[in-house]
């Protein structure tokens, strides 16, 4: 017999009140924000559309003390219940939370009782990075839902190198990425001194957050691209995420100001040695400068000065990032059926994708793209990738 027990979180007072033990084994663990009960929680308050959604968040319990958490969730998608990841819109690498990662079985139970639990037809899990805990899950286990990876993979680029200084990772851009950011300094510069600076713990972050959603609402309208809950007029889900990455002392706010007044910011966070770039935006009427551009690369030579090992670009694969980029992970994704209307979407999503692949034309091989120019990596940074809907 198993030495756990097992629960199913399904109601936001349960979430509440489990709040101090996931927080203390996330600690523990050293995982990711996006693990943390914070996330979750403050996604749950601030989702716009909890009508069509109910928490499903799997405990495991050695005695009093919790052991692991399977952050789950259901969605109605299609006319299909989806399990997912809980946060899954807002969170750009999807995992489980255990005390001991290594413990592939408790991992594996967890899954067997959400499968017997039921209350979902298809599951997709998603945005996997190479060492997940999560891919254990492709290993079966009987009575539960057998996960199989799925075609949706997603890149996720990150700067990593041997610079011993900001400047020298300059130096080793190349001559057209010089001159771009030396240009779009000198652009912008024409309307007033430009300033790059970290935002101080003390500074209010509301008025900043508050033009981040209008200049992204303005470049999406420019560009006829849907909005998303993050940028909706009257969201709070920006703003919960921010607050949760400020309260755990994460938050790195950066901004490009040009004679005093916001012209691009990129709200970042710090873990493990690491500088995530979470969200970048900035003001389409000063496009022609690049500030997006500029920004990033002001951000990256102050993360290597300060001894940060690597700048994530996290999920996505807009064309700045491979262009940035030195390292690419192929980040994983799994589906399942549980449900005869599940296991029947699964293998109709399977069967598209093959019949795809046969008729895709051969893509001549041993050509490389020309160098973008620097609106098109200002465009690119600014379109955060949302996760491929399923089917």
């Amino acid at each position: 017999m198993s030495p756990e027990r097992f629960e199913i979180v399904r109601t936001a007072e349960r979430l509440a009140a489990i709040g101090p033990d996931w927080t203390a084994l996330w600690a523990r663990s050293g995982a990711l924000v996006f693990q943390s009960h914070a996330w979750v929680s403050a996604w749950w308050a601030s989702a716009p559309d909890r009508e069509r959604r109910a928490l499903a968040v799997v405990l495991a319990w050695r005695g009093d003390t919790l052991v692991g958490v399977l952050p789950l969730a259901t969605v109605r998608r299609k006319g299909f219940r989806v399990l997912e990841w809980a946060a899954k819109d807002c969170s750009d690498f999807g995992d489980a939370l255990l005390a001991d990662r290594a413990n592939a079985g408790l991992l594996r139970r967890m899954w067997q009782h959400a499968s017997r639990a039921g209350g979902f037809d298809l599951a997709y899990l998603n945005r996997l990075l190479p060492d997940a805990a999560a891919r254990a899950l492709l290993t079966p286990i009987s009575g539960s839902t057998r996960l199989r990876l799925n075609h949706r993979d997603e890149a996720n680029w990150r700067v990593r190198g041997p610079w011993p200084t900001g400047q020298a990772w300059f130096d080793a851009q190349s001559k057209k990425t010089r001159q771009n950011y030396r240009r779009g300094q000198k652009s912008m510069g024409e309307h007033g001194p430009l300033t790059f600076r970290l935002l101080g713990p003390e500074e209010p972050l509301g008025p900043i957050l508050n033009q981040l959603t209008q200049f992204k609402r303005a470049w999406l309208a420019t560009h006829n691209l849907p909005s998303t809950a993050f940028y909706d007029e009257g969201s709070q889900a920006l703003p919960a995420m921010v607050r949760v990455l400020q309260e755990t002392g994460l938050l790195h706010a950066f901004v490009l100001e040009c004679g005093g007044a916001l012209v691009a910011v990129s709200i970042n966070f710090v873990q493990a040695g690491t500088m995530m770039a979470f969200v970048t935006t900035y003001d389409p009427a000063f496009e022609r400068g690049s500030p997006g551009m500029v920004l990033m690369m002001d951000y990256i030579m102050w993360s290597i000065d300060r001894g940060l090992h690597t700048v994530d670009f996290l999920c996505g694969d807009e064309g700045f990032k491979g262009r940035f980029g030195t390292e690419s992970l192929k980040l994983a994704s799994m589906m399942g059926g549980r449900t005869p209307q599940g296991s029947a979407a699964h293998l109709v999503d399977s069967t598209r994708q093959a019949l795809q692949q046969y008729i895709r034309k051969p893509t001549n091989v041993g050509t490389s793209a020309p160098e973008p120019s620097a609106q098109q990596l200002n465009t690119w940074l600014t379109t955060k990738d949302s996760c491929c809907t399923f089917l």
